[in-house]
């Protein structure tokens, strides 16, 4: 495969992940050191009491700038957003976050399922959707809707992840674009990892 870097179509990542996931984001947001063409958006199942815990670890451990996310947040490419305890995280068309406390979906708000479905109904081809280690299956029709969008799918080696079920899951059930251990996800994200083929 010859796209060894993302689509410069796209317009927002969303990376979703569970138990394991945050050990990886450990190790691929401190090496980035910018992304000046899209948006990056985190959805990872945390507890309700952990209110910008996760935001305010995240802004210190990398040089992207992490923003607050509020209902009708504007999406700006360049900056990281994480999606707040206990809401789930939706995508306008207007290039708009927007927060919703609907009814869990696998046992989780925020839901990656539901990001990343809005995300692929907002954005089409131009979304891409990266999902890590969980113990769970929320984020395999997720990755089916941006997939049937035109968008690009990433799936994380399932042997370099803490939690292998969710990625497990997901391969089971859709092709992936590419399935990348989290070195390799750096590099297609564009941060500062060893040159891959991702073949």
């Amino acid at each position: 495969m010859e796209k060894d870097q993302l689509n410069p179509h796209f317009k927002v990542v969303l990376i979703g992940g569970s138990a394991g996931s945050l050990e990886v984001l450990m190790k691929i947001l401190p090496k980035m050191t910018g992304i000046p063409n899209y948006a990056l958006v985190i959805i990872l199942h945390r507890k309700v009491s952990e209110d910008n815990l996760l935001e305010q670890l995240f802004s210190v451990k990398t040089s992207v700038p992490v923003k607050q996310v509020e209902d009708k947040t504007k999406l700006t490419p360049g900056f990281i957003y994480v999606a707040p305890s206990n809401y789930h995280l939706l995508f306008e068309k207007q290039g708009l976050l927007s927060l919703d406390i609907s009814e869990k979906v696998n046992y989780s708000r925020p839901s990656i399922d539901v990001s990343f479905e809005s995300a692929a109904d907002a954005f089409g081809a131009n979304v891409t959707g990266i999902l890590l280690s969980g113990a769970n299956a929320d984020g395999t029709q997720g990755l089916i809707a941006i997939k049937e969008a035109g968008g690009t799918v990433v799936i994380q080696q399932p042997a370099s992840a803490e939690m292998p079920y969710m990625p497990d899951h997901a391969l089971a059930n859709i092709a992936a674009d590419y399935v990348l251990d989290p070195n390799q996800i750096l590099e297609f994200l564009g941060g500062d990892a060893p040159n891959h083929r991702h073949d």
